[in-house]
């Protein structure tokens, strides 16, 4: 196998949150994201898809889609604004190359996937405008990402606090109005993601081993570079990587082999420090030992603030993020 060539793999985040909203809920007066049964945080892959894009585009310059745009108006763009971008700037005579809607999305595809790395990685529906263009084909680009997420997850279960807070303006000269702010947050939070990359997905987007690895690097820095006022106090703690050499095989949701040991004498809710628990891992060591005879290479981040037991993988290779 080329050292170029995408190897199926699969990811396990973990970061933990102090004093942080991680995923409000808009629909639930953004308190943090919770599955009440469990009593468990959770937070959408949404989320860490904008902490990777907001890295890749604010921090490395790359280009992505799914950002905001401001129009000479002072509007932000809609999806088909964004997507107009791609076709105007292709190369000299293409616009008049694009005599029907088909052309048109087939033109902005190639370009959205030249370009932005977002999309390359967790693909995109691009509704495209018709304008005066002939044809009534279909007028959106829609690409399977290679790169998906499931719901990140609270190893433990967590007991968000309301907090309430006031704050002071002038309404006029010698007058003064009281307003109050109110706010969710988790004190404290250890949550674990699932991901994989799919190679076969890849070929449909252009996906490329490096553009994998910025991926990673966004996952990690990406969270770090989180101090917004929501959600500073957020840190990356643990990413493994599990790359497969037969392109057919996975184990699924290795996320589940893990848990974590409360220190003596505390509810899981009244952690407040990642020196308050250790994560314990024999079982997915187990789960991993039974198939490594398919397994290529597994790759470590670890910040060692977390504790971990009954982690051990002959060959480790170490990702080098601090």
């Amino acid at each position: 196998m080329s050292d170029q060539e995408l190897r199926r793999t699969e990811i396990v985040f973990l970061y933990d949150v102090t004093d942080s909203n991680p995923n409000g809920d808009p629909n639930d007066e953004n308190r943090p994201r919770m599955d009440v049964e469990s009593g468990r945080a959770k937070v959408s892959d949404v989320r860490l898809k904008r902490t990777v894009r907001d890295y890749l585009h604010g921090v490395l310059g790359e280009e992505i889609f799914c950002r905001q745009v401001e129009k000479g108006d002072g509007t932000i763009q809609e999806g088909k604004d964004r997507a107009d971008d791609f076709f105007p700037a292709v190369e000299i005579g293409a616009a008049k190359q694009a005599k029907t809607v088909l052309d048109k999305r087939n033109l902005i595809q190639k370009h959205i996937l030249e370009e932005c790395i977002d999309v390359r990685l967790f693909g995109a529906t691009v509704p495209v405008s018709k304008g005066k263009l002939s044809g009534t084909g279909d007028s959106s680009v829609t690409l399977t990402g290679p790169v998906q997420f499931a719901m990140g997850t609270s190893l433990h279960r967590v007991d968000p606090r309301f907090i309430k807070g006031t704050g002071a303006f002038a309404s006029g000269q010698g007058a003064q109005r009281q307003t109050f702010r109110e706010e969710y947050m988790l004190p404290y939070a250890l949550i674990a993601f699932y991901g994989i990359v799919n190679q076969h997905a890849a070929k449909t987007t252009g996906l490329t081993v490096a553009d994998v690895e910025l991926l990673y690097e966004g996952i990690w820095y990406g969270t770090k570079n989180l101090i917004t006022r929501s959600k500073i106090g957020q840190r990356p703690l643990w990413l493994l990587l599990v790359e497969y050499s037969d392109p057919k095989s996975y184990i699924g949701r290795l996320d589940r082999y893990l848990s974590v040991n409360i220190a003596d004498g505390l509810r899981d809710e009244a952690v407040r420090g990642v020196d308050q628990l250790n994560l314990v891992a024999d079982q997915l060591v187990k789960v991993l030992e039974e198939r490594k005879e398919r397994i290529a290479r597994i790759r470590l981040a670890h910040d060692t603030r977390l504790k971990v037991s009954g982690f051990e993988w002959r060959g480790l290779e170490d990702l080098k993020f601090i």
